[in-house]
This record gives structure tokens, C-alpha cells and sequence, in this order.
């Protein structure tokens, strides 16, 4: 199950991933917003996150306009990695090495079409299960401050 959350600058992108993810038969949870009235995009960052740190989703998709805002939101959540990408190699690179739970899309700086491959790219891309990179993804969920 994919937790689905955008902003009112994200939801016409939303649509988009929407229907892509109804054509191939992947079940969503959509918490929202569902209109272009302006609300504030930390509650439905939050709201994914909480979602995925709960297990209730497997990995979450968020859109606003840039991608920043909802995914520094996102990312205030215990268990959390959500990635912002612009691009299907980052999408695929932050799946095999960092895990990441979270896609974090800019509704404003990228177009649907790209949209659509980056999501189906971080989808299908497992992680690598290397142990450089469980290391490094424990030293992030590590919450004391590494100073050297």
C-alpha cells in the first residue's frame, strides 16, 4: 500500500500519479489535500509519514510545489527517509542505498511525464541490502550527535 499526500500545489500532479498507480493495480491510501485551496503542507507530510513509520503503508509519494517543504515535514518522523528527486537515477539510487520510505516530488519543478518515471523507477527499485549501506542508514536513525 502506497500513502499518497500533497499540497493544493501538488494535487494536480497527484492526479497524475493517481491514475498510473490505478492502471498497474497499486493499491494507494490518499490522505489528501484533494483541493487547490491553500493549506499548509507539513500536516499531510506528516500525515504519509506517520503513515509508513506505522506500517499501515509499505512507502509514501508527496508532491508540493518545490518537493522541500513536505519532504523536511516528512522527514521529522521517527523511521522516516524521505527523498526528494528531480531525476529516476536518484530515484533509483536512493531506494538501493538508502531505503528511503518516502518520494518527495515538486509539482512546480518537474512535469508529469518525468513525474511518472521517477515514481515507477522508486517503486520497483529494491534496496541493495549491502552492508555499507545498512551501516550508514544506521548511523542516520542513529538520533545521538556524531561529532567526529
Amino acid at each position: 500500500m502506497i500513502a499518497l499526500g500533497c499540497d493544493h500545489g501538488g494535487v494536480p500532479l497527484l492526479a497524475e500519479i493517481i491514475e498510473y498507480l490505478e492502471e498497474n493495480r497499486i493499491p494507494f491510501r490518499n490522505y489528501g489535500t484533494f483541493s487547490e485551496e491553500s493549506v499548509d503542507y507539513p500536516k499531510f507530510g506528516k500525515l504519509v509519514a506517520h503513515a509508513v513509520a506505522d506500517g499501515e503503508c509499505d512507502k509514501g509519494i508527496l508532491v508540493c510545489g518545490t518537493g522541500i517543504g513536505i519532504s523536511i515535514a516528512a522527514n521529522k518522523v521517527r523511521g522516516i527517509r524521505a527523498a526528494l528527486c528531480g531525476d529516476v537515477f536518484s530515484a533509483k539510487a536512493t531506494r538501493e542505498h538508502n531505503d528511503a520510505n518516502i518520494l518527495a516530488l515538486g509539482a512546480r519543478v518537474i512535469g508529469p511525464g518525468l513525474a511518472l518515471e521517477i515514481v515507477k523507477a522508486f517503486l520497483e527499485t529494491p534496496f541493495s541490502e549491502d552492508k555499507r549501506h545498512i551501516r550508514r542508514i544506521a548511523q542516520i536513525e542513529d538520533e545521538r550527535d556524531c561529532k567526529e
